[in-house]
């Protein structure tokens, strides 16, 4: 992968994945299957993805941080239990052929989009916030299954924290956002040792994605429109139809 082909595609849809989860989430679904349209190994893709996602990451974590949205006694657990689901998550991918992974990706990738696009809810809707310990409990709970779900796969993992913090943690929306953020970065940095360690990351491909996708991410922030999530749909759709082209000739033709 020496030649620049792979950067002409990995950065610009990278990029649009930034843009994409600043204004409607769901980024995730466009700069992972990038890195498999542009031909690398479903290992290697996901590993490099983890590069260039935990960039973006520990910005917007930064962020809230300033912003007062992160809680430490109810995010450092979480983190935790993150690093050890994600750890978890990214040795078992590795134990799963490649062929296999791209068989799970075909059946993954569209119920994780539906689920998704479909979710809107993402608020608590003024009920009864749990005790201090039974939020932590519930929160620690979401870290380590989501956390497995992001070490082995990862797109959509934003969206669904949130979904379940704010739903089955009962957490207000800025709470459920600061701690999503913590979460998300933990799970990010516990696949990304575990990927390096075993020599499945692309770091000067990652590095480049990863900074095309802060830029994007910093557009899509600052162009956010009311009209956003309707705007970006038909750019996810396209990515995935193309990603799905893609996956079934390289498996099956």
């Amino acid at each position: 992968m020496g030649n620049i082909a792979p950067y002409l595609i990995v950065c610009p849809l990278v990029f649009l994945g930034g843009f994409v989860d600043a204004i409607a989430g769901g980024g995730g679904l466009i700069s992972l299957p990038a890195y498999l349209i542009a031909g690398l190994p479903v290992h290697m893709s996901i590993g490099t993805n983890k590069l260039s996602a935990a960039m973006g990451t520990t910005l917007t974590t930064v962020k809230f941080w300033r912003q007062g949205y992160i809680r430490l006694r109810l995010c450092l657990p979480c983190a935790a239990f993150a690093l050890a689901g994600s750890a978890a998550g990214a040795n078992l991918a590795l134990l799963v052929d490649d062929y296999v992974f791209r068989i799970i990706l075909l059946a993954v990738l569209p119920l994780t989009a539906i689920y998704v696009f479909r979710s809107k809810s993402l608020d608590a809707g003024g009920r009864e916030p749990l005790s201090p310990g039974r939020t932590t409990s519930v929160a620690c709970a979401v870290a380590l299954v989501i956390g497995v779900y992001d070490g082995f796969y990862g797109p959509g993992t934003g969206t669904f924290l949130l979904l379940l913090l704010t739903g089955l943690g009962r957490m207000s929306l800025g709470d459920a956002a600061g701690t999503t953020k913590v979460i998300n970065l933990s799970t990010n940095v516990a696949a990304l040792a575990t990927y390096l360690i075993n020599g499945q990351v692309l770091l000067p491909l990652g590095l480049a994605a990863g900074l095309f996708g802060i830029a994007g991410n910093y557009l899509g922030a600052r162009s956010f429109t009311d009209k956003g999530a309707r705007i970006v749909r038909p750019l996810i759709i396209t990515v995935l139809a193309v990603f799905f082209v893609k996956i079934i000739y390289d498996t099956f033709l």
